[in-house]
């Protein structure tokens, strides 16, 4: 790849003018009755399943690629379905880079030594996402595989960093001796590992996961972390608005991404509308506010 995962996650979002991306949680239960078909029972096996997956998803795909930049696919509900699953998950992923998506595989892996470099082989170079989500406790040698392919194959990581979780404070917001807190020492770490990974915007390859849920914790983090994209949970559903990440994008609007899963892919559930349709207006909805919020640095 000739260019850093910033760099090309930037021209994604200046080129559709969006910093939306699609989370893809699918759940079997809230699939719209279209895709469920009328012979449908409520413990399908993991083969029907995955065919009502690839039946919403790659509809999905399709339609809203004017509005998305990425899709943020998470590992565990295709795993959950054995090996079908994890070849759904794979051609979820090709599906989406094929119509221009950038893809984060949402799998928050972390290890030490050769565990962690099978861990990057599989969703960086097997798989072939664009960007993983990482879990830091191994600290910098566990991260190393991860951070390796940054420097030298384009591509990404997001770092857990302070989660959108009611509960994430019971570990992230401890105060360490120095007076710092978790979070805060974690963040610190991600901006040191990406040093080697920035592109010509001076945006590092490796991000943080920042929930918009946090909103103070987040504006601390921006400006703790002026160069250190953020991949921004919790909008929609989980509570937080457009109006709660202001000033986190920063001066050049390609410093954050915000990813939306239920209140996308489920839009028909309060809408009224097909739910093809109503995905599309969410999506689109959701994109002018985050531009519009953006711009306001």
């Amino acid at each position: 790849m000739s260019k850093t995962f910033s760099d090309r996650l930037a021209a994604a979002i200046l080129e559709k003018r969006s910093h939306v991306v699609l989370g893809l949680d699918p759940d079997y239960s809230l699939l719209p009755p279209e895709i469920l078909g009328t012979g449908a029972g409520p413990t399908p096996s993991a083969e029907e399943t995955c065919e009502a997956y690839r039946r919403f998803i790659l509809p999905l795909l399709e339609a809203l690629r004017e509005d998305v930049v990425a899709v943020k696919i998470q590992a565990a509900f295709f795993e959950a379905l054995g090996w079908k699953g994890v070849e759904l998950f794979a051609e979820a992923v090709d599906e989406a880079q094929r119509l221009g998506y950038l893809v984060i595989a949402d799998a928050k892996r972390g290890d030490i030594g050769n565990t962690a470099e099978a861990y990057a082989r599989a969703h960086l170079d097997v798989v072939g996402a664009d960007a993983l989500t990482v879990n830091p406790y191994f600290g910098t040698d566990g991260m190393e595989p991860f951070l390796r392919r940054t420097r030298t194959e384009g591509k990404g990581l997001f770092v857990l960093v302070k989660t959108s979780n009611p509960s994430s404070s019971d570990l992230q917001d401890l105060v360490l001796a120095d007076g710092r807190l978790v979070y805060e020492a974690v963040g610190d770490l991600v901006q040191r590992w990406g040093r080697d990974s920035r592109g010509g915007r001076g945006w590092s390859a490796v991000g943080a996961v920042v929930g918009g849920t946090h909103p103070a914790q987040a504006q601390q983090l921006r400006r703790r972390l002026p160069k250190v994209p953020f991949l921004i949970p919790g909008y929609g559903a989980q509570g937080a608005t457009a109006s709660d990440l202001q000033g986190l994008f920063g001066a050049d609007r390609v410093g954050a991404v915000v990813n939306s899963a239920r209140a996308i892919l489920y839009a028909y559930r309060t809408g009224g509308k097909p739910w093809l349709e109503a995905a599309r207006e969410e999506a689109a909805a959701m994109r002018r506010a985050l531009w519009e919020v953006a711009g306001r640095g």
